[in-house]
């Protein structure tokens, strides 16, 4: 898809994936506590699901909270698992006035019940929707993901469901969390840090990456063209010429 921005025709990705950070380094900068880092940064993700279905964008991934994330304080994690609550119910009555569908990927086994069950609400609500497709990664960690498709895959070879000859990548891409989804296109990094942090590793193989300084609460629709220019400046070869 192509559409115009800035006065200029541009190749709109279908997938963006995004690393969401900088929450806490912003609410500092302002003399203000962690948690208020957060809780604007989450208001941030309304308003750029909204943005990119404008611009055309199918797919949008959020790394909202990682495996690692848990060796934070307990106080700050506790604040983190208070708005979560807090924003996957409101996403709920969100999904459906927004026409968005939403998956939820990780190791949801270690999240609380309540959110558990929010998260099946959430999914199953969603499922018919056919706007934007928002995926949350919630304790999320690449290799994790990749460890738990191979159980997974053994499982099945045990099982006489699988044989291991028959495992290709095609296999191996239907056990991982993100089987629904297509590879992202471009995937962005906030706040000025330049690695990927246990991201969606497997799916990034031929992405192209876009980092900013920009703090994720003070990211915006304008940031995110930004990103898609920067797109449109690659040459996407997938390894030919």
């Amino acid at each position: 898809m192509e559409k115009e921005l800035n006065g200029k025709l541009c190749r709109i990705p279908e997938h963006v994936a995004i690393i969401l950070d900088g929450n806490g380094r912003w609410a500092k900068k302002r003399f203000l506590p962690r948690n208020m880092g957060h809780s604007q940064g989450a208001k941030v993700v309304e308003q750029i699901c909204e943005d990119a279905w404008d611009l055309g964008i199918k797919y949008l991934t959020v790394y909202a909270f990682s495996t690692e994330n848990w060796s934070r304080p307990e106080k700050e994690v506790s604040a983190l698992m208070k708005l979560l609550r807090k924003y996957l119910v409101d996403s709920i009555e969100r999904t459906t006035k927004n026409n968005m569908r939403v998956r939820v990927i990780g190791e949801k086994s270690r999240l609380s019940e309540d959110i558990r069950e929010t998260i099946e609400k959430l999914e199953k609500v969603s499922a018919a929707n056919t706007g934007l497709n928002f995926t949350i990664a919630l304790n999320y960690g690449s290799r994790d993901e990749m460890v738990r498709a191979m159980r997974r895959m053994a499982a099945d070879c045990c099982a006489d469901v699988l044989r291991p000859e028959d495992i290709t990548e095609e296999v191996f891409n239907s056990y991982l969390d993100t089987r629904e989804l297509p590879d992202p296109d471009l995937m962005i990094r906030t706040s000025g840090e330049q690695r990927l942090s246990n991201w969606m590793l497997w799916q990034l193989a031929y992405t192209e990456f876009y980092f900013t300084d920009v703090l994720w609460p003070d990211f915006n629709k304008q940031e995110l063209i930004r990103a898609i220019e920067y797109y449109n400046t690659r040459e996407r070869r997938f390894g030919g010429i």
